[in-house]
């Protein structure tokens, strides 16, 4: 038995000890632009990246990532892989039974994409015999499948948002549903996205939908909370999250209310 005990000691203290020696490993799914994604030189990029970046530096940590699929982060942080997730990944009750989370960051509400002209609309009845793209693991999958699916709409899940676009413009799908910023940056605004736009206004349910974006944390992790909310409190007062909003998010208020 103490031999035992010490193994899972050590193990505990393996765990723990990237961030105990300054180092902050995020679990990030690199396949949601302008949010996470890579440059054509195979880098790291978007308003996740430059945001981690900017709250590491004032917690005076270094920043690690480790990539993962957004169904998997959960998962992942648990098992010890990462120290937090850092994904656009919304606070929600149903997650918080899982994980912790810092406190919100910022906020991007979710809509509709699909043909414009089509006349959809981004309810029960306007969307009824149509398919809808989601993303696997993702509050708009999980809104999508209580608010629809139960109304003879089809929810189709990705493994990544990149082959939900692919799909809509196959025709396989009708429509996806995301955070809006993602839809205009990651679709709308590229050549691909001609003759698209978003249908109707953004969706609500807060029960589903949540408080906002923040860095998801183990159960008990409470020294690093602590130290990750006092750097967002820092990057928020020096306005780098303003400035990263209009740099990625033109035009989208990102406030946490």
């Amino acid at each position: 038995m103490k031999v035992k005990a010490l193994i899972a000691g050590f193990g505990l203290f393996c765990s723990v000890s990237s961030f105990a020696a300054g180092e902050l490993r995020f679990g990030v799914e690199a396949e949601y632009p302008p949010f996470e994604s890579r440059n054509s030189a195979g880098e790291l990029q978007g308003f996740d990246i430059d945001l981690g970046n900017a709250i590491c530096k004032a917690a005076q940590l270094k920043c690690s990532w480790v990539e993962s699929s957004f169904d998997s982060l959960i998962p992942g942080l648990v098992a010890k892989k990462f120290d937090a997730i850092n994904s656009a990944m919304n606070i929600t009750e149903q997650r918080r039974k899982s994980i912790d989370f810092t406190q919100p960051i910022y906020r991007i509400p979710s809509q509709l994409v699909g043909k414009e002209g089509s006349g959809m609309q981004a309810t029960p009845e306007g969307l009824k015999g149509k398919s809808i793209g989601v993303l696997q693991g993702s509050i708009q999958e999980t809104y999508a499948k209580e608010h629809w699916e139960k109304h003879g709409v089809t929810v189709v899940s990705y493994k990544d948002q990149n082959m939900a676009w692919a799909d809509l413009l196959n025709g396989r799908i009708d429509a996806s549903l995301v955070m809006s910023a993602a839809g205009q940056a990651g679709f709308l605004s590229k050549p691909q996205g001609k003759g698209f736009g978003f249908i109707g206004k953004p969706v609500a349910d807060d029960t589903i939908l949540g408080s906002g974006i923040g860095f998801g944390l183990r159960k008990g992790d409470a020294e690093q909370k602590k130290q990750l909310d006092a750097a967002i409190d820092k990057v928020r007062a020096d306005g780098t999250i303003t400035t990263l909003a209009a740099k990625y998010f033109p035009g989208i208020d990102v406030a946490v209310k």
